[in-house]
C-alpha cells in the first residue's frame, strides 16, 4: 500500500520570535490546494491549516494560547479556509443580499457546497439551486438548496425559473476579498451550528 508523503520540519529551522501581534501556532494539519504550487516563498507554503495556538504577542487580543477547532475535527478544519474564502469572497462580489436567489454551478464541490451553505445562513438568500450529478442530489438539499438539479439530466439554461445570480458569473476586475481570521471563526460557528441543528 502506498502512503502519502509528508511534510517534516528541517531539525536545524529555528523557530521564530513572536512579535507584538503576531501568533504562533503548532500545526496539526495542514492540507494543500493549487494555490500552494503557485507560491514562491517556500516558507508561506500552505495556506489552509489547522492548528492550537501556543503563543502570542502582547497586542493579540482576539486569541490566546491553548486556542484549537472546536466543533470540527483538526483536518476538516484545515479543509475550509480557502474554499470558505473563495464562496465567501464570491457570494460578497455579487452583492447578494436577504431575499435573492442563486444558481450554483459543481454545487457539490468545495466552494459549492460553501456557497450554498453561506447563501442560506449567511446572506440569507431566499432561494438557492445548485447542479450536480445524480448521485449528489440529496447532499446538495441537506445543505440548503431549494432546488437540486441533476446536469446529467438537465440543462440549468433550459429552467423557466431565473436567478438573481448565477454563481459561474466572473467578474475578475474585482480584487479577492480576505476575510480576517475573526470573520472565518463567526462565519464557521454559523455554519457549524445549522448543521448541529439539522441533526
Amino acid at each position: 500500500m502506498e502512503t502519502s508523503p509528508v511534510l517534516r520540519v528541517d531539525p536545524e529551522f529555528e523557530v521564530p520570535e513572536v512579535q507584538e501581534g503576531q501568533v504562533l501556532v503548532k500545526v496539526v494539519a495542514a492540507a494543500h490546494n493549487p494555490v500552494d504550487t503557485m507560491r514562491v516563498i517556500k516558507a508561506e507554503l500552505g495556506y489552509n491549516l489547522a492548528s492550537i495556538v501556543v503563543k502570542v504577542g502582547r497586542e493579540v487580543k482576539e486569541l490566546k494560547v491553548g486556542d484549537e477547532p472546536k466543533k470540527l475535527i483538526f483536518k476538516e478544519a484545515a479543509s475550509l479556509p480557502l474554499v470558505l474564502q473563495t464562496a465567501y469572497g464570491g457570494l460578497e462580489r455579487a452583492g447578494l443580499s436577504l431575499g435573492k436567489s442563486l444558481l450554483v454551478l459543481g454545487g457539490a464541490g468545495g466552494v459549492g457546497t460553501l456557497s450554498i451553505q453561506l447563501a442560506k445562513e449567511v446572506f440569507g438568500l431566499s432561494r438557492v439551486a445548485a447542479t450536480s450529478g445524480t448521485g449528489n442530489l440529496d447532499l446538495l438539499k441537506r445543505l440548503g438548496a431549494d432546488l437540486a438539479i441533476d446536469y446529467t439530466k438537465d440543462n440549468f439554461k433550459d429552467l423557466s425559473e431565473k436567478f438573481d445570480v448565477g454563481k459561474h458569473e466572473h467578474k475578475p476586475q474585482h480584487p479577492l476579498t480576505f476575510l480576517t481570521f475573526h470573520g472565518l471563526c463567526e462565519i464557521l460557528h454559523r455554519l457549524t451550528k445549522s448543521q448541529d441543528e439539522l441533526l
